[in-house]
């Protein structure tokens, strides 16, 4: 009975604690981005290398001319635990966006422009989806100077090596 209790045993070459994290941000809403900025922030302040890649609408958070326009997504969010009809009347979004990111500024969360360029200059790499780019019609000058590259999902699996990756 004791042996069900033992914690596993690490394999040698096996790190004790996360040291590298790649975080792929698909979402363009503020629940959506938010989340991987936070992941990023708190990885880079506990010393853990830190990737982000943006695809599909996540691509928001570093676009030009999006990133400080991010609404919170309130048609068919379970997530507001309200009717879905409710999420589409005029104004309701804004509204939504504007209380959560009054709670947001409550407790020190910065706007996502602040928040890009704070994961940024914190060490963490920004890189955008090829695929998407490409399906969008975009170029790296659509994107905010934070972005390091726009790579493919090769070449972000080959810098996620070794990493933990984490979908939000």
């Amino acid at each position: 009975m004791t042996e069900l209790l033992e914690h596993p045993k690490l394999a040698p070459d096996e790190p004790a604690t996360i040291e590298k994290v790649a975080i792929v941000v698909s979402k363009g809403s503020l629940e959506g981005i938010y989340p991987a900025l936070i992941m990023a922030n708190g990885a880079r302040m506990e010393g853990i290398e830190a990737d982000l890649f943006f695809t599909f609408f996540g691509l928001d958070a570093i676009r030009k001319d999006r990133y400080e326009k991010i609404k919170v997504a309130t048609v068919g969010n379970p997530g507001l635990h309200m009717p879905t009809w409710l999420g589409a009347l005029p104004g309701f979004s804004a509204l939504a966006t504007k209380m959560m990111q009054s709670q947001m500024e409550k407790i020190d969360i910065p706007p996502i422009p602040e928040f890009v360029e704070l994961v940024a200059d914190s060490g963490a790499h920004l890189y955008a989806c090829k695929a998407t780019v490409d399906m969008f019609g975009l170029a790296m000058d659509d994107f905010v100077p934070q972005v390091d590259d726009i790579i493919s999902v090769g070449e972000f699996y080959a810098l996620a090596a070794g990493g933990q990756i984490i979908f939000t």
